[in-house]
């Protein structure tokens, strides 16, 4: 049987071929689950601690991305409370402790963002139909704007790192970029909007 590993072949009679970090499961080896709750027969395609540092060193880009696309209204949204308003977008209206559960913040957290929100007018408060007690919280046409501007000067500027990678890359990093997003229950960008960036939201708070 012969296994190969980024270019380098080794030849086995059956079992696990190992090189370097990598191991590869030859088609007359047994079964199994491995360790990292692969699927069974899987090939354990990389080293988990390399993918972390690659994913961490790449989200220092995108962090540097998204503080550069709230320039325009930094004044009046924190990085927290615009992905408030993305979950609101993605998800529709919502109560506070459903928010609060997207978020990863406990529900008074939740609650002092949505009360600078509803004051910069982005997020609206009405009572639930279902019930008097509860409150649905609402994105504003205001703060779907928000939303839209950044969204846009977000993906310009990530276009413009994206055209510079090599063609062959671009579809790999798709399909791993997308099975990140799944694995992190992220929810995908509903629909491209315009590279062309929009005029500027300029909203002060209360």
């Amino acid at each position: 049987m012969i296994a190969e590993v980024c270019g380098a072949t080794a030849f086995s009679g059956g079992g696990a071929v190992r090189q370097g970090r990598k191991i590869l499961m030859t088609d007359d080896a047994p079964r199994r689950n491995n360790v990292r709750g692969q699927a069974a027969g899987d090939v354990e395609v990389g080293d988990i601690d390399e993918v972390t540092s690659a994913i961490l060193t790449a989200s220092r880009f995108l962090v540097a991305v998204s503080a550069r696309s709230l320039a325009a209204v930094e004044e009046a949204v924190t990085l927290p409370q615009f992905r408030l308003l993305v979950v609101l977008s993605s998800q529709g209206s919502a109560k506070l402790v459903s928010l609060a559960r997207s978020l990863d913040v406990n529900p008074s957290t939740a609650m002092r963002m949505v009360d600078r929100l509803a004051a910069a007018g982005l997020v609206s408060r009405q009572a639930s139909p279902h019930s008097g007690r509860e409150v649905q919280i609402t994105l504003t046409a205001t703060g779907r704007g928000v939303v839209d501007d950044v969204t846009a000067r977000r993906r310009a500027e990530i276009t413009d790192v994206v055209a510079r990678m090599p063609a062959g890359q671009r579809l790999a990093l798709v399909v791993a970029l997308r099975a990140l997003s799944e694995a992190g229950g992220e929810p995908p960008v509903p629909t491209p909007v315009p590279l062309g960036l929009t005029r500027p939201v300029l909203i002060g708070l209360a």
